[in-house]
């Protein structure tokens, strides 16, 4: 096959596009430039899009042998990834920029951009298995990214290719170091790569601009405090509230809810946290769309645990009956369905939280 290698700079895609080579595609590296002004841009190890790293790209492509070129996506990126992250939080929801960008840049613009030019297929270095069409997570649990590829649709993963996904990282750095690739030991990207200290409430305000609000609490309704954004806050947070003043019991708070149309925050003890019923929207199924619950296990953050649940389908939506509460769920995120035991790595679908509530009462 003739395959576009997504190359970023990093340990995981030199050595997935130096695999497809062996393996006996044709293969072209490109590097997408993303930023607008990469000096703003994270750099170093906390990076993934800086013009280091578009020298790393183009250093591993030399050596593996291949074609390389850069493409400029920077606008498509700022409206898509960044924008996109911009209104999300100013709407109270928490997004996860790098699941866009996989859904947005990686998975459609550049797809769609590389079957036009006559490519079979992308592959990039995601730590996935992709097998007969089925997407299960890498053998590396520390390391898999299928939750952040869930979101893509059956006709994307057609023409994708995972090579790592049988591999774990300390297995790829000492493969990359034996083909002589200098982004061996080339630590990991980290953080949200558009935010070069950071600091996402800095980045929010300079943006969106002071707007003052209420902290409340939950329970009582009494103000405890001002905020200067509300999309500052998140579901789950516990620092950097500013209140003075503890709860009754001494105990802390959370942040509960964020109520863009009051800009108001609300607060509470981390017991408000639980939830046990998630509704989704836009969901995508990656096997046959159920007509039945389906029992299985989910997952509501990039890193987080899996809960068991059964899941029902509503339209083009989904409600997930969490079969024991979960805590900080924020809407925005992706809640992933998989298989659950004893083969609990197959991803079955996905879809955008819109709500979470807590439907049980415990009696115990």
């Amino acid at each position: 096959m003739r395959v576009l290698a997504a190359m970023s700079g990093g340990v995981d895609s030199a050595v997935a596009a130096a695999r497809a080579v062996e393996a006996g595609h044709e293969v072209v590296g490109v590097h997408l430039a993303l930023s607008r002004n990469p000096q703003t841009y994270r750099s170093g190890a906390r990076g993934c899009c800086t013009l280091e790293d578009a020298r790393d790209a183009r250093r591993a492509a030399d050596v593996i042998g291949i074609p390389f070129y850069v493409w400029d996506m920077a606008e498509q990126f700022h409206t898509d990834v960044v924008e996109d992250f911009v209104a999300e939080y100013a709407a109270g929801r928490t997004p996860n920029p790098c699941l866009r960008c996989n859904e947005k840049i990686k998975f459609a613009a550049v797809l769609d951009r590389a079957v036009a030019l006559g490519f079979d297929a992308v592959v990039t270095g995601h730590h996935a298995r992709l097998e007969n069409g089925v997407l299960r997570r890498s053998v590396d649990l520390a390391k898999d990214q299928s939750y952040v590829l869930a979101v893509l649709t059956p006709e994307q993963l057609s023409r994708a290719l995972f090579p790592l996904g049988n591999s774990t990282k300390a297995e790829v750095r000492a493969e990359a170091a034996a083909r002589g690739l200098a982004v061996a030991n080339k630590p990991d990207s980290h953080d949200i790569c558009f935010i070069a200290d950071g600091d996402t409430r800095r980045f929010l305000a300079e943006r969106l601009g002071k707007q003052p609000g209420d902290i409340v609490d939950a329970e009582t309704g009494e103000v405890l405090g001002r905020h200067d954004g509300a999309y500052a806050y998140t579901v789950g947070q516990r620092r950097g509230l500013g209140l003075t003043r503890p709860a009754p019991d001494g105990q802390r708070r959370y942040v509960l809810s964020i109520t863009p149309v009051t800009n108001t925050v609300t607060v509470g003890p981390a017991s408000a946290l639980d939830v046990d019923l998630v509704r989704g929207k836009a969901a995508v199924w990656l096997t046959e769309k159920p007509t039945e619950p389906v029992e299985c296990v989910v997952q509501m953050r990039a890193h987080g645990e899996t809960i068991p649940a059964t899941v029902t389908v509503e339209g083009t939506d989904l409600v997930a009956r969490l079969h024991r509460p979960a805590r900080g769920v924020a809407a925005g995120q992706a809640i992933v369905l998989y298989q659950p035991d004893p083969d609990g790595d197959i991803v079955l679908g996905s879809a955008t939280i819109d709500q979470a509530s807590r439907q049980l009462v415990n009696t115990a």
